[in-house]
């Protein structure tokens, strides 16, 4: 299974946003998908806030994996792992219209009448299954 289908799968299967795009990678990343999936655990949702949305988070932690920095003083890896993320959020951006959980679902979703406009109006399981779905699909490209 590729990542993008892994990814919407586990989205489908309760799982957050951030969790289901983390964990999608998890294999080749070195972490068991246990790990990332417990990882991923607070940052659905745009990190409970409608702040960055949760499946942009996750694949940033794909990235930071694959590109980041792990000596202090390495520079240029940060760099790398720098244009990576501002790469992936102007293309998440521009394939939906923002990186912003509260913006991608037009209510905010951190007070509870937006919360429940968002269930009422099934956005987490006819919208977001397709964020997650570009999420993975740019972080994907982006690693190859």
């Amino acid at each position: 299974m590729n990542h993008v289908d892994k990814a919407v799968e586990l989205y489908g299967q309760g799982f957050y946003c951030s969790q289901a795009v983390f964990a999608a990678f998890a294999e080749e990343l070195g972490l068991d998908e246990k790990q990332a999936l417990k990882v991923g655990s607070c940052f659905g949702g745009g990190m409970c806030k409608g702040e960055v949305c949760g499946a942009c988070t996750g694949a940033l932690m794909v990235l930071g994996m694959k590109y980041g920095r792990y000596i202090a003083d390495d520079w240029d890896v940060q760099t790398k792992a720098n244009d990576m993320a501002l790469k992936f959020l102007e293309q998440f951006g521009e394939e939906n219209g923002s990186y912003i959980c509260n913006e991608l679902l037009g209510c905010d979703i951190a007070a509870p009448e937006g919360k429940a406009y968002a269930r009422e109006h099934r956005l987490f399981s006819e919208l977001c299954p397709k964020l997650v779905e570009s999420a993975a699909k740019i972080a994907e490209r982006l690693i190859e």
